[in-house]
């Protein structure tokens, strides 16, 4: 027994080593396929610019070239009026508008061809870049799985299926959520940087030609780019573990997330609390915050209300979170059909049942939402 866990302990490790080693390897093509998608937006942007430039200039010479038709056919019929210098002149000036549109209209089919083209690759990379991200994702979950105690095995393959899908669940939304991390940081905070980067080489050669007006100018505009930079990464740590509940507790964050809610959403937003107030574990604490930040996610994605509830109750050994909307609302029925529309639902729904709570849902379409979450603060004595 011990030389088969021994041989699958081998077997694991070394499935966990290729897929390390895969995973960086699409990292890096991932990493590539990016940089070749900015590279490609660039150069279509400059294409898109110069083909309707190059449109613009063909209208006007073909309206030029007409009006020089004109004029020499003008010039060839009145012979008491203009010399044979001036219908030599219009015939050139029109022969040469005519060599100039041609030359244009070649020029405005390559750059059409170019344009579609590049417009095909576009598509075509982002495609790849979708999907090196879902094969990541994917392969994540695997090392998940495989980087876990061989001792646990058994223990896995004994407990409940529902349980084994749930686990599943959380990992595949945590990697979702460190993937949403990622873009923010690259599409946030790591192009600034870039762009920082860039400024600071410009101020290094108006220093070196003694522009000191521009190097100013310059400096002004880096200090308010490092200004949104700090910004942008404190909003990914807020979004990673907001600071307040740790320091203040559930109470003033929830407060202030319902502030801050309802200013970015427009929607009128009530928080209340009822009962004894007091302090809970540190992850209990983070799990009701991130559970009425799903739902009031979901209310403005999906219901579309003018107004929300918040409600916060103590009781002797649980807590009880009521979030209740006037938006759309919808089948309770469709939840059990477990809708791509509900997977937030779903959830919510799977999370606090891991807090051995429960969650009742009272809906009907065009009649509002109300959640009621109970989940017993008790737990946290008991041995995991």
């Amino acid at each position: 027994m011990d030389y088969q866990a021994d041989a699958i302990d081998r077997v694991i490790k070394n499935a966990i080593k290729v897929m390390e080693d895969s995973k960086y390897q699409m990292f890096e093509i991932l990493e590539a396929s990016r940089q070749e998608l900015t590279s490609l937006n660039h150069e279509l942007q400059r294409t898109l610019k110069e083909t309707t430039e190059t449109l613009e200039k063909v209208d006007q010479l073909e309206l030029n070239y007409r009006r020089s038709r004109i004029r020499l056919t003008e010039v060839s019929r009145d012979f008491v009026r203009y010399k044979e210098e001036d219908i030599k002149q219009a015939y050139e000036k029109a022969t040469q508008l005519q060599l100039d549109l041609m030359i244009y209209r070649e020029k405005e089919m390559y750059l059409k061809a170019r344009r579609d083209e590049l417009q095909k690759r576009v598509r075509n990379v982002e495609n790849s870049v979708e999907r090196a991200e879902s094969i990541g994702s994917q392969m994540g979950v695997v090392l998940e799985y495989l980087s876990g105690e061989l001792g646990q095995v058994s223990r896995i393959i004994e407990s409940a299926k529902n349980r084994q899908v749930i686990g599943l669940k959380i990992i595949l939304a945590q990697e979702e959520e460190r993937k949403r991390i990622s873009r923010e940081i690259h599409d946030g905070p790591a192009q600034l940087l870039a762009n920082l980067v860039l400024r600071t080489e410009i101020v290094e050669r108006m220093l070196a030609k003694q522009e000191f007006k521009m190097v100013q100018d310059e400096i002004v505009d880096l200090k308010g780019q490092v200004r949104s930079s700090l910004e942008e990464m404190r909003k990914v740590i807020f979004n990673l573990r907001p600071m307040a509940l740790d320091d203040l507790g559930l109470i003033p964050t929830l407060r202030k997330y319902v502030h801050d809610y309802e200013e970015k959403s427009r929607i009128r937003t009530i928080f209340e609390t009822r009962g004894k107030e007091h302090r809970l574990s540190s992850a209990m604490e983070a799990a009701i915050y991130r559970l009425v930040q799903e739902a009031l996610s979901n209310a403005a994605k999906h219901a579309y209300p003018t107004y929300v509830l918040v409600e916060i109750t103590y009781q002797a050994q649980l807590v009880k979170i009521v979030v209740q909307d006037n938006g759309l609302g919808f089948n309770v029925d469709l939840l059990e059909q477990k809708s791509k529309d509900h997977f937030g639902l779903i959830g919510m729904r799977e999370r606090v049942e891991l807090l051995e709570g429960r969650m009742e849902i009272d809906s009907a379409e065009n009649q509002g939402t109300k959640i009621v979450i109970h989940i017993p603060t008790n737990v946290e004595k008991r041995k995991e």
